[in-house]
């Protein structure tokens, strides 16, 4: 007499999270828009803190972190106005490192200009042997920058999804 197992495997009739189906998963948006909309937000407000700082010293870090903050909060809001619906988690990470990474591209272009267009010959010459002679310095606060990027964008985006959720509004 053999005996039947039970079933094991979740069924595939059963709804996904946010009560979407298992087929609406298979279809996600694409998130370029919205990490445009991260990029944007960044440069207003870092734009913002630029003005404010002729008249008020202001930390970098803090400056940083609101300024990705503000990106978050443009994107996270976009998203949940044209998809109806939060962000899940892997759209939170791929959202996270995409608008780190522009940001980190727009402030290379920042810093590119600044040393072609600002600096002449003498000054680039001692900001190179100043890097080559003590270049930990340089790259501890480089690293330790990326860092706080990608930990203030990761709990900004989540913070905010979570706060602008259209589900969690409703309940």
């Amino acid at each position: 007499m053999s005996r039947k197992s039970p079933q094991l495997s979740k069924s595939t009739t059963q709804s996904g999270r946010h009560g979407l189906p298992p087929s609406a998963k298979l279809t996600q948006p694409k998130l370029t828009p919205y990490v445009g909309f991260f990029a944007v937000g960044y440069i207003l407000a870092s734009a913002l803190f630029m003005i404010i700082q002729t008249k008020f010293p202001l930390n970098a870090q803090m400056v940083t972190v609101l300024s990705i903050i503000m990106g978050a909060y443009i994107a996270v809001q976009k998203f949940i106005k044209h998809q109806q619906r939060a962000l899940d988690s892997s759209e939170i990470n791929r959202l996270m490192f995409g608008g780190v990474a522009v940001v980190w591209l727009l402030t290379v272009v920042y810093f590119l200009g600044i040393w072609f267009f600002l600096f002449d010959a003498v000054s680039r010459e001692v900001l190179l042997d100043m890097s080559m002679q003590q270049p930990l310095p340089l790259l501890s606060a480089l690293i330790m920058i990326l860092v706080l990027s990608l930990v203030s964008a990761r709990i900004s985006i989540w913070a905010l999804n979570r706060l602008l959720d259209p589900n969690r509004k409703a309940s």
